[in-house]
């Protein structure tokens, strides 16, 4: 999809899609912070969230601030890598498509087109 490519902080599997995101715990809000591009080349998402990184806080934050946004169930995001790690990589479950669609459209509301 052509407007992926302009989005690359996420990427289609058959469960839904994978979100590359960088977390900064401890933050002054919870915020989407904007897009960047790692060392490898590739977009990350990046984030804060005031709940401090001990025991999961800071990314039970993470994954009911993007529910919200993203306008999907909390248990439909699980963070699959990086769970101690500021780098992550989330899995949101459901129709890749829909997902897609409505995370491009986000992005666009948001000013990271």
């Amino acid at each position: 999809m052509s407007e992926a490519t302009a989005h690359p902080f996420w990427d289609c599997d058959k469960d839904g899609l994978r979100v590359r995101l960088r977390l900064t715990p401890s933050g002054r809000r919870d915020a989407i912070d904007g897009v960047m591009t790692d060392v490898e080349g590739l977009g990350v998402l990046k984030a804060s969230v005031t709940k401090v990184p001990e025991g999961g806080k800071a990314n039970q934050a993470l994954i009911k601030m993007l529910a919200k946004e993203w306008k999907v169930a909390k248990s439909a995001i699980e963070v699959v890598q990086g769970t101690t790690s500021r780098n992550k990589v989330l899995r949101v479950l459901g129709n890749a498509a829909d997902l897609e669609r409505s995370i491009i459209a986000w992005t666009k509301d948001k000013g990271l087109a």
